[in-house]
């Protein structure tokens, strides 16, 4: 039943038969009798299909929500089984907003040590795509914005405060500014995140209200190439302190304190509204208790 169960949360997701089958490692044949069995099982029509994938039926989008609990809570259990035999132990999926990474680093290092056995898996992703991945069951946990955005039914554990900066190369007459303000990024070269990133909804937002219009003529999502331009010099862009910090050690960059406007916002852990959560999900909320309080 739950095998079953997973090839019908594969194949919401994918939207498609082929990418489901491929990426549970079965052939599509096999993945298409398993979600005719779960639909003779249940007495309903799960999915609509002809040619190809035709979308969730009514059913088969009540069934979603039943069939990711159900799966989850199986995951949980065999989790439970594992630790009472072999101790704490497992792998550990994140998926971070590329702002917070440093952070990640620090949280899964911080659990390592306490917890050795503990793998963990960190990837970069966007805020809305760290909602899909929980739903689908793809992670464990995510870092992200609390305050911002609307999250829906999870569990979250703040860890620090985003507050921005100017970040230019030392030659920059703004590097000799002690702080500057939105408007007085009027008419300088910007390199930011791409608009599908969180922060840089936010980083509009604190722009627009300063009546200033931002053209990035470079967006990237990594904030490693946001740096790596300013390196190379007429470029500027705005990063949270923490990574700003991070990614200027050691080059000739500059940074400097943004004031005005809302620039302040909560990140923290986000994990699935589930009780209980796994041992290795529960020691890595435990492990972000302790790393907001230091």
């Amino acid at each position: 039943m739950i095998h079953k169960l997973d090839m019908f949360i594969a194949v919401a997701k994918e939207g498609h038969f082929g990418r489901a089958a491929e990426s549970l490692g079965i052939t599509q044949p096999t993945l298409s009798t398993g979600i005719k069995q779960l639909e003779e099982m249940l007495g309903v029509q799960l999915i609509f299909r002809g040619s190809r994938y035709g979308g969730l039926t009514p059913e088969g989008q009540r069934a979603l929500v039943w069939a990711r609990r159900l799966v989850g809570d199986a995951r949980t259990f065999r989790e439970e089984m594992r630790v009472s035999r072999h101790g704490l132990s497992g792998h550990l999926r994140l998926a971070v907003i590329p702002t917070a990474l440093t952070w990640a680093a620090k949280l899964s290092a911080r659990c390592a040590v306490r917890h050795p056995k503990i793998r963990f898996t960190i990837l970069s992703r966007t805020s809305v795509e760290i909602l899909k991945m929980l739903d689908n069951l793809e992670i464990d946990a995510g870092l992200s914005y609390l305050d911002n955005e609307p999250l829906g039914r999870v569990t979250t554990t703040p860890l620090y405060t985003e507050r921005y900066t100017l970040v230019c190369h030392s030659d920059n007459p703004l590097a000799l500014q002690s702080e500057v303000t939105w408007a007085d990024l009027s008419g300088e070269t910007l390199c930011l995140l791409t608009p599908d990133m969180q922060n840089r909804r936010i980083i509009n937002q604190c722009f627009m209200e300063a009546d200033v219009t931002p053209d990035a003529l470079v967006e990237a999502n990594s904030t490693v190439v946001l740096a790596a331009l300013v390196e190379q010099g007429g470029w500027v862009t705005v990063l949270p302190s923490d990574s700003a910090r991070f990614l200027a050690s050691g080059k000739r960059l500059s940074i400097v304190p943004i004031t005005g406007g809302h620039v302040e916002h909560t990140v923290g852990l986000v994990a699935p509204y589930r009780e209980p959560h796994t041992p290795v999900l529960d020691a890595l909320l435990s492990e972000a208790v302790r790393l907001a309080a230091a």
